[in-house]
């Protein structure tokens, strides 16, 4: 892990493969900015130490998929550094009620994962948002402070990967992204945000999970095991 040069920054800690993997600096200035909001006495979440947590997790040697959100929960308890994911015991916000409503008519089941998707992100789904922090009760308001610098630079290294890749673009933010995708090589796998606004234009029924295997099979790729249950061991 690389410390940031930074004592108020002492709780966030880069990801050494992830520098390594990068083969430069990874852009942290976004990172300085929203801490010196915290400082000033702004709450921002996800809390101190957990900003980082979808690249601790999924290191780039593991990633097999990404699923690419937007920015993080901006209510207190939610957010947790994994895109879309709630820690257990939190009630499920209407994006990842939707996200499981989709996962269970995919694979005529109900869903037994936890809503903290860390079964997801430990086997090799990188959940990471575009934006990586934000203003309580304000969504969107870190756009400006320059995160998707750095995400770039995280998706490009996904991107160069030797294996094949699915990269679950939902909503157009998502789907921006799609051209820092090589698709001769990997697989994008595309359909509307699952919030409540867009879930109905076509998430509902796009059937993203067995999509996306089918088509990592077809790229010679491994499947993803969505299906993981909480009592699953890594």
């Amino acid at each position: 892990m690389t410390p940031l040069p930074s004592d108020s920054l002492a709780g966030e800690e880069f990801p050494r493969e992830w520098v390594e993997a990068m083969g430069a600096p990874p852009f942290l200035e976004p990172l300085e900015r929203a801490e010196r909001q915290r400082a000033q006495g702004k709450t921002i979440f996800p809390p101190p130490g957990a900003v980082f947590t979808a690249l601790r997790l999924t290191p780039p040697r593991r990633v097999r998929a990404v699923l690419l959100g937007q920015d993080p929960y901006h209510e207190k308890g939610q957010a947790m550094g994994l895109a879309f994911a709630v820690p257990q015991g939190t009630k499920l916000p209407p994006s990842l009620q939707n996200i499981m409503r989709e996962y269970a008519q995919d694979w005529d089941a109900t869903p037994p994962l936890r809503p903290d998707l860390t079964e997801w992100a430990r086997q090799g789904v990188l959940l990471l948002n575009t934006i990586l922090t934000v203003e309580e009760g304000k969504p969107g308001s870190h756009a400006h402070l320059g995160w998707q610098t750095l995400t770039d630079q995280i998706l490009r290294v996904c991107n160069a990967l030797p294996h094949p890749v699915a990269f679950l673009l939902w909503g157009k933010h998502a789907q921006g992204k799609r051209s820092l995708i090589d698709e001769s090589r990997h697989v994008v796998v595309a359909a509307p945000h699952p919030s409540p606004l867009s879930a109905f234009r076509g998430f509902f029924g796009s059937r993203p999970f067995t999509t996306t295997n089918q088509r990592l099979r077809e790229k010679g790729g491994r499947p993803i095991q969505w299906t993981l249950t909480q009592d699953t061991l890594f």
